[in-house]
């Protein structure tokens, strides 16, 4: 019955940004990005958000609206000498638009590759993500980049996107369906829209075989054939579990820790990235009211790396048991916040004398480093003076935590500078 071979979630990709469903906050009738793709005037960006939620249809409306020509990289498979000789390739005076999918791969050399030529606008770059550019993608790269964040697509927005495909795709015209039930065809595919319509047309399909032209949810386990599960690494629940995780560990709560471990462990997430939220955790959540737990966060994700699945759970276990019953601080992760908060707020003060470097003569005569007072040439390897710019002076950042460990910092910091910066 069916002639057109290619898949169901290509024949249905939208050309334009009225058959595009979900995103309305970028490209809705007032959304930030239509005003720019219908001006022409597009900015290189990065499109940020889990598959399956428009990046790769929004870069093929862009360049169908704007009518440059149009260039495609994956990260997984390209390197620097095809970027360059997509660059090359351009005639000059020319414009065009290149698309790299999962830019997230790319190393800093492949990025840098590209900083030229979108600085001078030869090419309008538009990279896709599922990862947070501000940790996968170089701040060079981002600095010339709109960021913008694509959502989940809701339940609503799957259903339509269903219904717009059984009535406007010659090949689902040909068959009676009956849509009884949608909970399982969601949650297996996890709120990518691709992954939905091919399981889709995958379970009409099977019709032709048996007769049976009822969606159910029973029937689409079955022609799945696996279990509908409530977690998907790439789809909504992904973010649920580790937010659930993380604030397991955070509340002291191993039993909770440990199942939402599982329950990522069973789902498929990638080792590294558990390990990499823990190796987070340890320094912002625990910090200096038990130092070792970095030191265990630390050889739990260099462990992992080499042992991988399924031996990898035994360690994440062992590392996230012994978090959770870890005692908990925040204090240097706020002092860091704050001190940044006073770097913007106040720019660049002056450094004190005393502590500047004075690698020679004339920096020396003019006073650098005059005043200074070698710690170990003192009784407890401690003399008291200012480090602080002068405008910043007795400013406290760091508050040692309510636990034993930074109760003793307290009381070491207390001795040395008494009441100066009020512990």
């Amino acid at each position: 019955m069916f002639q057109d071979n290619s898949p169901l979630a290509e024949r249905m990709r939208p050309s334009s940004l009225d058959h595009l469903i979900g995103q309305e906050h970028l490209v809705g009738p007032k959304g930030i990005l239509r005003r720019s793709i219908e001006a022409g005037r597009v900015p290189s960006m990065i499109l940020w958000g889990p598959p399956g939620t428009g990046k790769t249809t929004l870069a093929n409306i862009i360049a169908n609206q704007v009518k440059l020509p149009f260039h495609t990289l994956s990260a997984i498979s390209a390197g620097v000498k095809d970027v360059r000789e997509v660059i090359g390739n351009i005639r000059p005076g020319s414009k065009a638009i290149l698309f790299i999918d999962e830019i997230h791969r790319f190393n800093k050399s492949q990025q840098d590759a590209l900083l030229g030529a979108v600085e001078k606008g030869t090419i309008t770059l538009i990279g896709a993500t599922t990862e947070n550019p501000s940790f996968e993608v170089n701040a060079a790269l981002i600095s010339r980049c709109q960021v913008y964040t694509l959502n989940h697509l809701t339940k609503e927005q799957l259903r339509s996107i269903i219904d717009q495909a059984v009535a406007e795709d010659a090949e689902m015209k040909k068959v009676d369906i009956d849509i009884q039930e949608t909970e399982a065809l969601f949650n297996l595919s996890g709120g990518d829209a691709r992954k939905l319509l091919n399981l889709f047309e995958l379970v009409i399909k099977s019709f032709e075989k048996d007769g049976k032209s009822s969606l159910t949810d029973e029937r689409v386990i079955e022609v799945a054939q696996r279990k509908t599960v409530l977690y998907d690494k790439k789809g909504e629940m992904h973010y649920d579990i580790i937010s659930a995780f993380i604030k397991s560990i955070r509340g002291s709560d191993p039993n909770a820790a440990v199942y939402y471990l599982a329950r990522m462990i069973e789902g498929g997430e990638d080792v590294k990235f558990i390990a990499r939220r823990l190796l987070i955790l340890a320094s912002e959540d625990i910090g200096n009211a038990n130092p070792t737990a970095l030191v265990i966060a630390n050889s739990t994700f260099q462990a992992v790396n080499v042992i991988g699945y399924p031996e990898s759970r035994i360690l994440l276990s062992q590392c996230v048991t012994y978090l959770a019953c870890s005692p908990k601080s925040n204090a240097s992760y706020m002092a860091i916040n704050k001190a940044q908060q006073e770097v913007t707020r106040s720019g660049d003060l002056q450094v004190p004398m005393a502590i500047r470097n004075a690698p020679t003569k004339l920096m020396k005569d003019q006073g650098y480093g005059k005043g200074y007072k070698y710690a170990h040439d003192y009784p407890g390897s401690f003399a008291e003076m200012e480090f602080l710019p002068d405008s910043l002076q007795n400013t406290t950042f760091y508050e040692p935590g309510k636990n034993a460990r930074e109760e003793e910092m307290r009381k070491f910091l207390k001795n040395r500078w008494k009441d100066k910066y009020g512990y």
